[in-house]
């Protein structure tokens, strides 16, 4: 039986190069592959060889006999993408061959790669591959703990989409590669100091501040961002501290992307359910005590414009003690223009369809709400409710647009999360796009404002680099482009060498901590879940996570600080408020 991809598909596209008779599609050589919400693979033309599973760094390919019962749907889905599917033209992503090493004397490149999440770390694996240079690479990362949104931003009951944080590990034991925690880059040095040490600096930081909806009542208490309410529930030690109003029977979610769909299913899950992911300790003790058993999905678009993906639709409708319905208003052919749609938006259509008015038969459930956008929050001390326009659609040469109508719908809560997007934040001197929120560049090259040509040594890869799209896979050939970019400017000299040496880091940056740190934090972290019966127990308070790295930088010097007693005492209180 053929091999089947699954709902954590993380489209790294490794399952891809691996597969001996190109079953697996869109190939990142396809057009498609940019916008695709997973892979598939072919039933017809799959050999069951199980080459793809074992490159899979998420473990989301298993064989079909070996689906479980809420897993036998993407065996059809799999298959469905190849009906009537003529094979998808080729494009050449201009990537320079690395596979043969160069003869000769082989330079040294330095590189500093500032953020260690997803973009960040897949560049530095794809510098760490190549064979037509000799690299360095050191990782800059301003928190305790590295991995980025694999740690803060995947749902914390998606464990087998964190796999991928494997390879990143794996990563962290090359002599070549060295790992700088607790560094800001812009406040403990600056990109101009980093320019001095290293030919090249990758920028992969992110995008993570919050696009507002820019409406009445939205700075009320009782509203907050995605960005916010994720980070919570998945021990950001920023974020540790934020309160939600969770004594209400409704929140409502505005937007419909899979963040929102992940913070409805969370909001709803029983504490059992929260007790065998790796939420923070707070969240979980917050979230097990919720009065609220219905969120309200709000997207400003029809059903074919949902944000979401098929697997998480299919992930949301397999949890069994959620009712998933869809409200009628705004469904429908009234309010959707007739138009060609792709393989995933037919399929979405069609599963939602079969929600449409759906009668509640548990105590929890999640409606998703079409053609509706917020007018303003209700309320004068505090969110008590929304106020929603109806929306028609109008296609026209660009495409189908959101057009509010004169008609109104206000709903009752006290919570309301915005998750309209991200953007990204200026760095320094590094040229930004304002008006994109995003680091000015060409396929990677940054580039200066003024004349628009490249700027030497300055590269960017990741949501920073392109915008807040694409799936955590979708890093890793956004990274291939731009360390192309970099490698190709190198061995055509076009970088400055660079002026300091590296042996001064450490004196450079006295309160970093290296991958020794967080091996310990790791291990700590495990350690407790082990007691408790959790994958993991996250430390989310700064100062035992200082105190947990301190302590194992004394032990393996073999040395005891002057203040062990108190990081002692530290620590063993951060484990006790887990």
């Amino acid at each position: 039986m053929a091999y089947v991809i699954l709902q954590h598909c993380c489209n790294d596209a490794a399952c891809v190069s691996a597969c001996p008779v190109d079953c697996i599609h869109p190939r990142p050589d396809e057009p498609s592959y940019a916008t695709t919400e997973m892979l598939y693979i072919d039933p017809e033309m799959c050999i069951n060889c199980g080459s793809c599973q074992v490159a899979c760094p998420v473990d989301a390919i298993l064989p079909g006999g070996d689906l479980g019962s809420d897993e036998a749907v993407f065996s059809e889905l799999n298959a469905a993408f190849y009906q009537n599917q003529s094979q998808p033209a080729t494009y050449s992503l201009s990537v320079p061959d690395a596979r043969t090493r160069v003869t000769g004397t082989v330079r040294e490149l330095r590189v500093a790669v500032v953020g260690s999440g997803p973009s960040g770390s897949y560049a530095a694996q794809e510098l760490l591959s190549r064979r037509d240079v000799s690299v360095r690479v050191d990782m800059f990362e301003r928190l305790m703990t590295p991995w980025g949104l694999v740690r803060f931003g995947v749902a914390p009951d998606h464990l087998a989409t964190k796999g991928v944080a494997v390879g990143f590990e794996r990563m962290t034991r090359d002599p070549r590669f060295r790992l700088w925690l607790n560094v800001e880059v812009g406040r403990d040095i600056s990109p101009e100091q980093l320019s001095e040490r290293y030919h090249a600096v990758i920028y992969a930081f992110g995008a993570m501040n919050a696009r507002m909806m820019g409406i009445p009542g939205e700075d009320l208490p009782g509203s907050h961002s995605a960005t916010e309410f994720v980070a919570w529930y998945n021990g950001h030690p920023d974020y540790a501290g934020r309160e939600f109003d969770l004594s209400v029977p409704r929140a409502v979610v505005v937007g419909n992307g899979n963040v929102a769909v992940d913070i409805a299913r969370l909001l709803l899950s029983t504490p059992a359910r929260l007790a065998q992911s790796d939420i923070a300790p707070h969240a979980l003790e917050q979230l097990s005590t919720s009065r609220i058993r219905e969120v309200v999905v709000v997207g400003r678009r029809g059903p074919a414009d949902a944000a979401f993906t098929n697997g998480e639709l299919l992930g949301l409708l397999s949890v069994p003690e959620l009712d998933v319905a869809v409200d009628p208003k705004g469904f429908g052919s009234n309010t959707d223009p007739d138009r060609a749609l792709g393989f995933a938006a037919i399929q979405k259509v069609a599963r939602l369809s079969e929600l449409v008015g759906r009668m509640p038969s548990k105590d929890r459930r999640v409606v998703f709400r079409f053609c509706a956008s917020p007018e303003r929050l209700l309320g004068q001390h505090q969110v008590s409710g929304i106020r929603l326009v109806r929306n028609t659609l109008v296609a026209d040469g660009s495409g189908v647009r959101a057009v509010p109508t004169d008609e109104f719908d206000e709903l009752d809560c006290a919570l309301v999360i915005q998750s309209v997007g991200y953007q990204g934040k200026p760095l320094g001197s590094v040229p930004f796009d304002s008006a994109r929120a995003k680091i000015l560049n060409h396929h990677g090259r940054v580039l200066d404002p003024e004349s628009g040509e490249p700027v030497t040594g300055a590269y960017v890869t990741g949501w920073i680099k392109r915008g807040p799209s694409g799936v955590i896979g979708t890093n890793k050939q956004c990274a291939k482009q731009t360390v192309a970019c970099l490698v190709e400017d190198f061995l055509a000299d076009g970088l400055v060498k660079p002026t300091a040496e590296l042996g001064d880091m450490a004196t450079q940056l006295p309160a970093a901590f290296d991958v020794r740190a967080w091996r310990a934090i790791d291990q700590h972290e495990r350690s407790a879940g082990k007691r408790t019966g959790r994958p993991r127990v996250k430390l989310v308070d700064r100062a035992v996570l200082l105190a947990v790295g301190r302590q194992a930088v004394a032990e393996q010097h073999g040395s005891v600080p002057d203040n062990i007693d108190a990081i002692s005492s530290v620590t063993d209180e951060g484990i006790r408020r887990g």
